[in-house]
């Protein structure tokens, strides 16, 4: 049974990683995609995940789009919306990290994580919100972090915007609410991605690891698999909440 069939998804920052299992597991469940990449290094495994969501049966568009920046959002809605028609879900995935200690850390670091991770997600938003208002329905997923519910020393910018991405989606879920839209957030702990590949070997690895109750870094198609949930009507009861997926790291 095909969850998301005949809908359209977008989801930001989707060239690799946690954006690109989420891609491929909504469109298995029949979902047509829209997803973004900002580098041009990034352009070719862009085409090489749009044809492989093709394949499955489903349309699929890689756009380079910056989801930090406004005018980059609302076209890439505005684009979709032509040749879609619609948009059902959208799964505020972009982000960042540039970590350092509070001492060492600049203006400009700060400015560059709060843009990608926090800024975006209103930018995208603010765009989506209109259709999805017009079609009363609507889900909105942001991604954002265990360590924005606990907190990690060297990593305050990064905890910070991934906070505020919680205070966010529990708003536009109390806003939005009325009108069939739902606005849920997901809480990854330790994913086997890119962004965590210095934690996953050596002794760092194993310190990681004592305090994981299920005793293993997550997959990303783990938190596809979250986000499958909170996009389909199995969670149509289901808003402003957050899904800790951590491995019990957040107990």
């Amino acid at each position: 049974m095909k969850l998301l069939a005949g809908k359209v998804s977008i989801v930001t920052g989707a060239a690799r990683g946690i954006g690109a299992a989420i891609a491929l597991k909504l469109a298995e469940h029949g979902s047509n995609i829209v997803f973004t990449y900002v580098s041009d290094s990034s352009a070719e495994k862009a085409a090489a995940l749009a044809s492989q969501i093709e394949a499955l049966g489903v349309k699929a568009k890689a756009v380079k789009s910056n989801a930090a920046i406004f005018t980059d959002c609302e076209s890439l809605v505005n684009d979709t919306l032509k040749e879609f028609g619609a948009i059902d879900v959208c799964v505020n995935n972009a982000g960042i990290s540039k970590d350092n200690l509070l001492l060492r850390m600049t203006e400009e670091q700060w400015d560059d994580v709060m843009d990608v991770n926090l800024k975006s997600i209103f930018n995208m938003t603010k765009q989506v919100i209109r259709p999805m208002m017009k079609a009363k329905a609507g889900s909105i997923i942001n991604m954002s972090s265990i360590i924005g519910i606990r907190g990690n020393a060297g990593q305050s910018s990064y905890a910070a915007s991934k906070a505020g991405i919680i205070g966010f989606t529990k708003s536009i879920a109390a806003e939005l609410g009325s009108r069939n839209i739902r606005c849920n957030a997901i809480a990854p702990g330790f994913i086997e991605t890119d962004m965590t590949h210095y934690l996953q070997d050596g002794e760092g690895a194993a310190q990681f690891l004592q305090k994981i109750p299920l005793g293993r870094f997550g997959k990303a198609e783990e938190i596809a698999d979250a986000t499958l949930f909170l996009a389909s009507n199995m969670s149509a009861y289901i808003t402003g909440q957050v899904l800790s997926a951590c491995g019990g790291l957040n107990i």
